[in-house]
């Protein structure tokens, strides 16, 4: 009878703990980043949760509570939670700053430029309470010692050096005091690794004796020595011209630089015209001698037979050659001397 009665009050209890919970709220589902204090799982209408932002986020619209309803469901709530901003950063100075976001976790790297060195961390994370976990970082120039300089040389730096110390980038060029010249390269670098670049040798360079050129002469006759940066000057006979430099130089290498030509006038092979040279239409008769030099230009006349006009074609003269153009037509001895204004030079131009 006792276990009967046992059965009956435990169905009994069941059935109205069960009535109860029918209008019970359960624990919300929160939206994200969203919490509420307490481990309940089960809550009675009228029951309220007060809503709040985890570790990092802040709150951008409300209610900031849900209450529980007798039909045993949440009050509805806009409150929502986005991470917190750090300040962007500014820009690292000879570095690099790469970052996506700047919200809560968010990570920014920082890199120095080739041949500058890092002070500080090279990441930083944006913390919950909105600032970065590090101050940014500073990059400082490598710096190397002063640049060696040679024996018999000297070098000019590229900026004023004060100290005893230069930076990164920084350059020289090497000079050696004649009758020395420089061998290797004449350029040298403060490198990223802290040390200049080859520094080069100062050595004496002579060169053999100059040699003639054709149809001219030198400016020295006697067979001494040559050093480095001496010179020595050319001329043409006669009328000749110089193509070229008119001064050649010993050369670090020991050669001399290129050696100018003596170049020939050109003989203007006309009998009978009348020629434009200079500027002005001059008979050939009048050109004496009736030669040209070297690039000086003639021009001749040509006839248009079509337009009945004449026309002027220019030539030049190259190195003792000069081509008449084959339009030209030298004209009979009767027409140049009788009717010498009916030449292509005389007519109407076209």
């Amino acid at each position: 009878m006792e276990r009967v009665l046992s059965l009956i009050l435990i169905c009994l209890f069941g059935f109205f703990n069960n009535s109860a919970q029918d209008n019970a709220c359960f624990r919300p589902q929160l939206p994200e980043n969203v919490e509420t204090e307490g481990l309940q799982r089960f809550f009675n209408p009228g029951a309220e949760l007060a809503l709040s932002c985890k570790k990092g986020y802040t709150p951008i619209s409300g209610p900031r509570k849900i209450v529980c309803a007798a039909s045993g469901q949440w009050t509805q709530t806009k409150y929502k939670c986005i991470p917190k901003h750090c300040p962007y950063p500014d820009d690292l100075s000879n570095g690099e700053v790469e970052y996506e976001e700047t919200v809560y976790q968010s990570i920014i790297n920082y890199t120095c430029h080739e041949g500058y060195v890092m002070t500080g961390a090279s990441s930083a994370e944006c913390l919950a309470n909105g600032t970065w976990s590090t101050p940014a970082p500073q990059c400082t120039a490598v710096t190397c010692g002063l640049a060696p300089i040679p024996l018999n040389g000297m070098i000019v730096y590229d900026r004023i050096v004060r100290g005893n110390t230069t930076d990164f980038g920084v350059g020289v060029t090497y000079k050696c005091h004649l009758p020395y010249a420089v061998i290797g390269e004449a350029r040298a670098e403060c490198t990223a690794s802290g040390h200049w670049t080859k520094t080069p040798e100062c050595q004496v360079v002579t060169c053999p004796p100059p040699e003639d050129i054709d149809r001219g002469y030198m400016s020295v006759s006697e067979q001494g020595d040559f050093y480095f940066m001496d010179t020595v000057r050319y001329g043409c006979n006669g009328d000749y011209v110089l193509e070229g430099s008119l001064e050649v130089v010993c050369q670090q290498n020991g050669n001399w630089s290129e050696k100018p030509s003596c170049m020939a006038p050109c003989s203007v092979d006309i009998q009978k015209a009348r020629v434009l040279y200079k500027g002005r239409k001059i008979w050939i008769k009048d050109l004496d001698p009736k030669k040209i030099l070297h690039r000086e230009m003639i021009s001749v006349f040509c006839m248009d037979k079509t337009r009945k006009c004449g026309y002027a074609v220019p030539t030049q003269c190259t190195d003792g050659k000069l081509i008449i153009p084959e339009c030209f037509e030298e004209p009979r001895g009767a027409d140049y001397i009788l009717r010498s204004s009916s030449l292509p030079s005389e007519i109407q131009q076209c």
